[in-house]
């Protein structure tokens, strides 16, 4: 049976030095600079007011209420969906009970709105600037570079992920071009970046793209153009639908079968 011949490609060995080496060099240089800037560009937070932190966590507490429902008993968890539900229903717990029904203030004219949004431009800018300064520099300096194969097999499917710039259809899927090796570089340093800075770091582009699609439950929990009181009467019909199951339901019987 005739084997397959493994493709050999001559490369010279100071593409190491000259392309892999340095790509990789400055995207670690780039995450680190790209934190302490968003750190700098950070403003300092202004303090809320009473009423909207409780309003915020009130929406919380419902959220929670159905995150954890089965540590409750039945009647406790009835109590609070009880009080919970006809709170949120009746506005008890809005910032301003007199804007009920109203549509929503214009975010553009709202100082705590064109904040958030202004936090959000300056986090966008800080991730689009510096890749595309890098991505230029690869591309005038670097495209075309084949500068490392990867030692387990791979199927066709990654040939374009990890061939970009290349264009050749015999070369072996597990070769990797230099643009490809940035675009990995790019969404695959987290733990490098975790270990020289920290969890709470602003270098992973994939971490901050995460934290803008899930923002985090304090002042960016109600957006702009966000209705409160819909959002409390959307969370009030979900915790009116909850089927409750108690997790120590029939704890003794159990118990006592798992020694028989």
């Amino acid at each position: 049976m005739a084997q397959a011949v493994a493709q050999v490609i001559h490369r010279d060995p100071a593409l190491f030095y000259w392309i892999l080496f340095p790509i990789t060099v400055v995207m670690i240089l780039t995450g680190v600079l790209r934190h302490y800037a968003t750190i700098l560009m950070q403003t300092t937070p202004k303090k809320q007011d009473i009423k909207a932190l409780r309003e915020q966590r009130a929406l919380l507490r419902g959220i929670n209420l159905r995150s954890n429902a089965s540590v409750l008993s039945p009647s406790s968890f009835q109590a609070r969906r009880t009080y919970l539900v006809s709170a949120y229903q009746a506005g008890a717990f809005l910032k301003d009970p007199d804007s009920k029904g109203k549509p929503p203030a214009n975010p553009m004219t709202d100082p705590a709105g064109m904040d958030q949004m202004m936090g959000m431009m300056k986090g966008n800018m800080a991730m689009i600037v510096p890749q595309t300064l890098i991505m230029g520099w690869i591309n005038a300096f670097f495209a075309g570079f084949v500068i490392l194969k990867l030692p387990f097999p791979l199927t066709i499917r990654f040939k374009s992920m990890l061939q970009s710039g290349v264009a050749t259809r015999d070369l072996d899927v597990r070769w990797v071009s230099s643009l490809s090796w940035y675009f990995l570089n790019l969404f695959g340093l987290q733990s490098v970046f975790t270990f020289i800075l920290g969890n709470d770091n602003a270098a992973s582009q994939m971490a901050q793209q995460m934290a803008q699609m899930n923002p985090s439950a304090g002042a960016g929990m109600f957006g702009p153009g966000q209705d409160p009181n819909k959002l409390f009467q959307s969370e009030a019909e979900n915790l009116e639908v909850v089927e409750h199951q108690w997790i120590l339901e029939g704890v003794e019987t159990r118990l006592l079968n798992s020694f028989t």
